[in-house]
């Protein structure tokens, strides 16, 4: 866990953790959402959250997105780790990207994604809820 905690503080300090302007969030959001679009249309909703994100990581690729899959980030508590997350994506080093399959949106997840943004020291994520007629009925963007 300590390793952890001093890799997403060097990560932040070296910028590979960063933050991205405004502008460019939005062109990343929309490049981001319009992946999960085409990864919905091929297969549906109804699958495991494993199989949408192994065909997102695919769609990255093929779409020349940067990103990171499941990157364990540490959250420190009077400079000692006391846990740590693993975000689905971090994409272009900007967006947190958490992918759901799901019958309806909880709560909890909000905060999942809340505290996801808090411990990376980001300020944009997506929550993709693959288990929807639509897709764009089951994406929320957070900004913290």
């Amino acid at each position: 866990m300590q390793k952890a905690c001093l890799l997403a503080r060097w990560a932040v300090a070296r910028g590979l953790l960063g933050d991205a302007s405004m502008d460019n969030s939005n062109e990343i959001t929309q490049r981001i959402i319009g992946c999960a679009i085409d990864v919905h249309k091929a297969l549906g909703p109804c699958l495991r959250e494993r199989s949408y994100e192994d065909a997102l990581a695919l769609e990255f690729e093929a779409q020349d997105i940067g990103f990171d899959r499941q990157p364990v980030v540490g959250v420190t508590y009077r400079n000692h780790c006391v846990g740590e997350y693993r975000i689905d994506f971090v994409v272009e080093r900007a967006v947190v990207v958490e992918v759901k399959s799901v019958a309806r949106f909880d709560p909890v997840f909000e905060a999942q994604i809340l505290g996801y943004l808090r411990a990376s020291g980001l300020h944009l994520g997506l929550l993709l809820n693959f288990n929807s007629a639509r897709l764009a009925d089951g994406v929320k963007r957070y900004i913290r």
